[in-house]
This record gives structure tokens, C-alpha cells and sequence, in this order.
């Protein structure tokens, strides 16, 4: 009987280590071993020995797996971050940059951004983005929480305000300025306030910072801030905030894109204006340095472009 060492390799049988850290690599990015194995057109049993070789290796575990569910351990997440751009600075030996063409865009692209910027700005383009690369994955989710884009497998982020985090690659693509909004039946019924003195003795809204739950205080020129003292209108969802001032429940403090095109229509008006404080940075970032997939890198580059061009980030309202 011929030896089984003697029988030929074949991928069933016989990984390298770059095979498996392509397969760990989907493994860790799937809801689980059976998932990764689809996606990539094996078995799930190679999904799995390809996990148990590689743990071996490190001798560390790399998920923790029972009946139910497979996790990622805190080693297997940081040997997969390594593991990612090891393989995409292989893969761009290979890659050809002027034969790269939409055969070579495929994979699964996340996507955070705060659920305001969604279907006037991002949706559009990600459809369009959607249609035009059918291999390409768009995972967007929609959050005001600002969250950690390493731990959470973020390719790409959108945030308005501040990063905190020195590992993103961030471009500042636009500056949301505030405005004091109100309807015009609301002005009609309390007057236009002239002083903050006189703003907080009128209904206004609240907004819950869904980080802290405490409410969002509202800026003003100078570092000036203050809170309503008795809000008319209490939500955690900036959408809702809108709704309310546009129905003259409160005034409201909104982002020039939020409130632009009720301005231009006449529904809603500035006031205290020359209160109004510095603008704060539109950011489209990415989690860490280092080789980019093509897929990424298209999709940053569209969200830069769109978000660069729109007319609805002004400094000042319409006059």
C-alpha cells in the first residue's frame, strides 16, 4: 500500500501558511466557520483544521467555539489585523496597477456613520458604488455612539466633531456649522430670542448624547454653552430633534446639513446668529495606517468626493 506522505498535496488535505491565514482571516470576519467556508468555496472542515493548524503554530487559541456560537479570542482579533495587512501588501506584488480593473474589487467593505448623514448623503453613493460592483459587500451601520473601529472591524468611518484616536487616517472633507432654528408659527407665537438670556426662557429641545445619556449642551461663540432649563422636547435621535422644530414645538440647535433645506424653503429660520459658534470638522477616516484593499480605497474616496461637494455644509444660512 503506497504511504499516505507519498500521496500528492491537494488543498483538502494540505494547507501553506498563507492559504491559512487567508481562511482564519474570512473565519474571523463571518458569523461562522460554515459562513467563511461559502464564501470562499471550501468545505467547513478545511475551515476548520486551517484554525487548529494556525493554533498550534501559536499555540494560542484563536476563537472560542462551543454549540452555539464562534468567537474571536483578543489574540486571534490582534493576529487578524496583522494577518490582513500582511497579506494585502502580498497581494499588491501581484496586482499590477495598471491592469487593475473591477474584477480585482471584491470583498466586504464596513462602514460607520451617524445615522443623520445616511440617506441624503451616503445611501445614494453607496448604492450607485453597490450597482456598478456588484462583488463588493457594503456593510454600513448607523450609529450616533462613537465606538472603537479597530475593535469593531470598521474599514471606514464617519464622524462629525473630534477623533480622538492618533491611529486614524483621517481627511477633514467639509465644517458643519450650527444654527438656532425655529418655525415661523413658533417665532410668531414667542418672539425671536435676541440674548441666550432670553433663548432659555423659550421651549427649546434636548438632545440625549447616547454615549453619556446626559443631554447635550448647546455651543455658542466664545466657548459660550448652555442646556434648556425646562426642554419642550427630549430625544436621543437627531431626525426626531428636527421633526419637533419643524412642527414649532421648540427651537432647536441643528447642523447647517440638517437644517439647509428648510432654510431655503422658508420652514424653518435662524436666529441669534451672530452667537453662533466654530464650525466643527466633517471627518471620513480609516481605522489604521497601511496598505489599503482596492475595494477600501474606492469607497473612501467616493464618500470624500460626495461629502466634499455638497452644497448643504455652509458657514453661514442662506440669506
Amino acid at each position: 500500500m503506497q504511504s499516505s506522505a507519498l500521496q500528492p498535496a491537494t488543498r483538502e488535505n494540505k494547507l501553506n501558511r498563507i492559504e491559512q491565514l487567508r481562511i482564519f482571516c474570512m473565519a474571523a470576519e463571518s458569523a461562522n466557520f460554515r459562513e467563511a467556508a461559502v464564501r470562499m468555496g471550501i468545505s467547513p472542515q478545511v475551515v476548520t483544521r486551517a484554525v487548529k493548524e494556525l493554533e498550534a503554530a501559536f499555540g494560542e487559541l484563536l476563537f472560542h467555539r462551543n454549540t452555539r456560537q464562534v468567537r474571536i479570542t483578543a489574540f486571534g482579533e490582534r493576529l487578524m489585523h496583522r494577518a490582513r495587512l500582511s497579506i494585502n501588501a502580498l497581494d499588491d506584488l501581484f496586482l499590477d496597477n495598471n491592469h487593475r480593473n473591477d474584477d480585482a474589487l471584491s470583498g466586504t467593505v464596513r462602514i460607520t456613520a451617524p445615522s443623520t448623514l445616511a440617506h441624503t448623503y451616503l445611501v445614494p453613493v453607496l448604492n450607485q458604488i453597490a450597482l456598478r460592483h456588484p462583488d463588493i459587500t457594503l456593510d454600513l451601520r448607523l450609529s450616533e455612539i462613537i465606538t472603537d473601529a479597530v475593535d469593531d472591524k470598521i474599514d471606514i468611518g464617519i464622524r462629525i466633531g473630534f477623533l480622538r484616536d492618533s491611529r486614524y487616517v483621517a481627511r477633514s472633507v467639509a465644517k458643519v456649522a450650527f444654527f438656532v432654528c425655529a418655525s415661523p408659527e413658533l417665532i410668531a407665537r414667542h418672539g425671536a430670542p435676541t440674548t441666550l438670556d432670553e433663548l432659555v426662557q423659550r421651549p427649546m429641545s434636548a438632545m440625549v448624547d447616547r454615549n453619556t445619556g446626559r443631554l447635550w449642551p448647546w455651543y455658542f461663540a466664545q466657548g459660550q454653552q448652555l442646556g434648556p432649563r425646562l426642554p419642550a422636547f427630549v430625544t436621543d435621535d437627531p431626525q426626531v430633534e428636527r421633526r419637533a422644530v419643524l412642527d414649532g414645538i421648540a427651537f432647536g440647535q441643528l447642523g447647517a446639513f440638517m437644517a439647509m433645506p428648510h432654510l431655503r424653503d422658508g420652514s424653518l429660520v435662524t436666529v441669534l446668529q451672530d452667537l453662533a459658534p466654530a464650525p466643527w470638522d466633517l471627518y471620513v477616516y480609516r481605522p489604521q495606517r497601511g496598505p489599503v484593499p482596492a475595494r477600501v480605497r474606492l469607497v473612501f474616496d467616493a464618500l470624500v468626493e460626495t461629502l466634499s461637494a455638497s452644497d448643504d455644509f455652509p458657514l453661514a444660512p442662506p440669506t
